[in-house]
């Protein structure tokens, strides 16, 4: 059974656009129905979640914090040692983790995952080596189809439904 889902940011929470206003501001766009799977799986159903990403931003840490993510790594390119620390801060074993990532910097870490995504844009080289290749894009819905998956694969569909009800 999945424990703990690992997200990475651009090109998954995100569609991988990064816009810059005058002022020097960095502005990405979250899906909202990858928030509402992702608070139901840590608010509702009391699962973990981390985020470990490349990039440092003050809006991943907002909306790390709006989801009541845990954990939170920012500016690594060592994700599969990151999240090997997490598991062990956790008590979780690799076949308890569920990940999701686009590209190259993410290919140790889904390598290792009990159950590895991508989104329908990643990488060649990581439809090539991951579990299952989402049909919706990165910050359009694929975290939602991820953790869809997950709770159909585990039989906590319902529990998932009944959330919200």
């Amino acid at each position: 059974m999945i424990e703990l889902i690992v997200l990475d940011v651009d090109g998954t929470l995100t569609d991988g656009g990064i816009i810059y206003s005058n002022s020097g501001d960095e502005l990405k766009t979250f899906d909202v129905s990858d928030g509402l799977a992702i608070a139901t799986w840590t608010k509702k159903l009391g699962k973990k979640a981390a985020i470990i990403t490349g990039r440092t931003s003050l809006i991943v840490e907002r909306r790390a914090k709006d989801l009541k993510i845990e954990h939170l790594y920012q500016g690594t390119h060592k994700k599969a040692e990151v999240l090997e620390n997490i598991l062990k801060e956790e008590g979780l074993s690799w076949h308890q983790v569920a990940a999701i990532g686009d590209d190259l910097n993410d290919y140790k870490m889904l390598k290792k995952a009990g159950l590895s995504f991508t989104p329908s844009n990643g990488s060649k080289y990581i439809k090539d080596i991951v579990n299952v290749k989402c049909s919706a894009s990165g910050g359009n819905g694929a975290v939602r189809e991820m953790i869809e998956y997950i709770i159909k694969e585990d039989g906590i569909e319902e529990d998932f439904i009944k959330a919200w009800l």
